[in-house]
Order: structure tokens, then C-alpha cells, then sequence
């Protein structure tokens, strides 16, 4: 594969990753892929509880997860380490794709969920657009969570006694709303014709008022909400806010 240019957050600032897989070769070969990619391998761990050790250590950006671990499952490793950092991504990599294994990686907090049969190219891309904030899934299982999603948006619950939702404005609406069905940071700013930072800043933006960690997490709100659906109102003023 031919590596593209280094990948950073800022100024000599690359994006810290670190890779958690029990096999030492297949780890080993996915550190060097992203190190020679321009990222910055801060952590590897081989185990569950190593890499719950390790990354509330090295404090990476973004952590590549295996989910077949010993001593912790990477499902267990995930809940763990978002709720010590909320800011962490974690893109999971696995040879499953079995529908219970994506969604219970996803419910545990984990942003992507790529297959190892994916190349190399595709494997660096996924981990520069999680780091970027895009949900990444390998093809297929992304409708799979939307899906889920908005199964579990019919279910009853005791949400009418909750207070009522944080205002949000009508560009944050708006962006909530092409969240939800699926959209990169990316195609929403072509979308929007706005930058890809401002759209960066109005889901943190909507992520504080809500007081959710993830996209994760506000794509379920919005789709509890109805905002997946073409039909929903919009307050739509087309300026940005």
C-alpha cells in the first residue's frame, strides 16, 4: 500500500492510537501499518485487563480493539475504558461479524466496527475517520445499528416523566438530523456547504447539551426522537448558526 501523508490533529500534533489484540503478529503488523501511516502507537496490550491498564495510562485518541481477549472481554475493555474517557473512539476490530457481537460492541461504546478481512488502505482510512469522529462500519453493518436503533425507539418506556431536552438551534437540529441517517462529517458539510470543523463543532456542541459522550449515543437519541425520518419537522433556516 502506498501511505498517504502523516495524520495529524494539529501542528507535529499525529493522532495517538493504540492497538489491543491477542495475537502478537497480527498486532504487531497493525501498529506498524498505522505508525508508518503518520500515526502516533502510543499503547499495544494483548489481554483485557492489560489493555484497561494501559489506556487509562497512554490516554490514546483512538483505541483498535480486538473483542476476542483473554481475562476481559474487548466488550468489557470498552465499557471501561469510554467511562474513564468519554473523548476516547474506539474502532473495533474483529474476524466476527456476527449481528450480536457489532451490537453489543456499539452499545458498549465503541464508535466502528471493521472486519480483519479489510486491506490495509481500508483499515488506516477507518481509523483516520474515527479519530475524525465518523461512525465507521464495514459495509452492511451500519444499517444493522441503525436498525437496532430504531427498534429499540419503539419501545415503550418511562420517558415522559424525564425533564424536558436542552434547545437546541436549528443548525444543531439540522445536523442532528443527517447524523442520525448516517452521514460522515464529511457529507454533511458538503451537504450543509459548511467546514468539516464547524460541523465537528456543532455535534460537540449538541454532545454538551445533551450530556452524551458519543455519536454513538447521539444517534440513538436522535432516531428515539424521529429525526431519521424525511418527514420530520424542520425549523430550517439555512444559515449557519
Amino acid at each position: 500500500m502506498t501511505v498517504g501523508t502523516a495524520v495529524h490533529t494539529g501542528p507535529d500534533k499525529p493522532v495517538t492510537v493504540m492497538v489491543v489484540d491477542d495475537h502478537p503478529m497480527w498486532r504487531d503488523a497493525v501498529a506498524r501499518d498505522l505508525a508508518e501511516a503518520g500515526f502516533g502507537v502510543v499503547a499495544t496490550a494483548g489481554d483485557g485487563p492489560e489493555a484497561i491498564r494501559r489506556a487509562r495510562a497512554a490516554r490514546p485518541q483512538v483505541l483498535v480493539l480486538d473483542l476476542n481477549l483473554p481475562g476481559a472481554s474487548g466488550v468489557q475493555v470498552c465499557k471501561e475504558v469510554v467511562a474513564h474517557d468519554p473523548a476516547l473512539r474506539v474502532l473495533v476490530l474483529s474476524a466476527s461479524g456476527e449481528h450480536t457481537d457489532v451490537l453489543e460492541a456499539v452499545k458498549s461504546g465503541a464508535t466502528g466496527y471493521l472486519l480483519k478481512s479489510a486491506g490495509r488502505d481500508e483499515l488506516v482510512d477507518a481509523v483516520r475517520r474515527t479519530a475524525a469522529g465518523d461512525p465507521v462500519f464495514t459495509p452492511g453493518l451500519a444499517g444493522l445499528v441503525l436498525g437496532e436503533y430504531r427498534r429499540l425507539a419503539t419501545e415503550p418506556s418511562a420517558a415522559a416523566d424525564e425533564p424536558a431536552a436542552p434547545r437546541l438551534t436549528e443548525r444543531e437540529t439540522e445536523v442532528l438530523r443527517l447524523v442520525a441517517k448516517g452521514l460522515s462529517y464529511k457529507q454533511i458539510a458538503e451537504r450543509l456547504v459548511l467546514s468539516h470543523r464547524t460541523v465537528q463543532n456543532h455535534v460537540q456542541n449538541t454532545l454538551g447539551k445533551l450530556q452524551l459522550h458519543n455519536r454513538v449515543e447521539l444517534v440513538r437519541y436522535a432516531i428515539e426522537r424521529g429525526l431519521d425520518d424525511d418527514d420530520a419537522p424542520q425549523n430550517g433556516r439555512n444559515g449557519d448558526m
